[in-house]
């Protein structure tokens, strides 16, 4: 049985862990190349567009983009926020500011585009 964590206790197990000497970038490292590697698994061929907020959920989500494109998928992320408004690891996650993966806002407006042309939404 696969068991799940509640919000609440992912981030309590987060915090745990990195009282305990794992850095928090470290932590969004494996998490963002764990859901790059399921996905391509899953989903070998066709865009992806990646849905992501400025918090550490979305750091994740900036780490999967950069795997998915570094393994030749053509990536895109929807950032739902204001790129200014990425701190600490989630700024790290995605790129501190200078991503390798290009960001559309959704604040400024749904890139209708990018969503019919991508094969998966991450």
């Amino acid at each position: 049985m696969l068991e799940l964590l509640t919000a609440a206790e992912m981030a309590r197990a987060d915090a745990l862990t990195i009282a305990g000497g794992v850095p928090g970038m470290t932590l969004m490292e494996v998490a963002g190349r764990a859901v790059a590697e399921a996905t391509a698994a899953r989903h070998p061929e066709g865009p992806v567009l990646v849905v992501a907020g400025p918090g550490n959920n979305g750091g994740d989500g900036f780490v999967a983009a950069r795997h998915l494109r570094a393994g030749g998928r053509d990536v895109r992320i929807l950032l739902h926020g204001d790129p200014a408004r990425l701190r600490g690891d989630a700024h790290l996650g995605g790129g501190g500011g200078r991503s390798a993966v290009p960001f559309g806002e959704s604040d400024a407006g749904v890139d209708f585009e990018a969503l019919a042309a991508a094969f998966l939404l991450v």
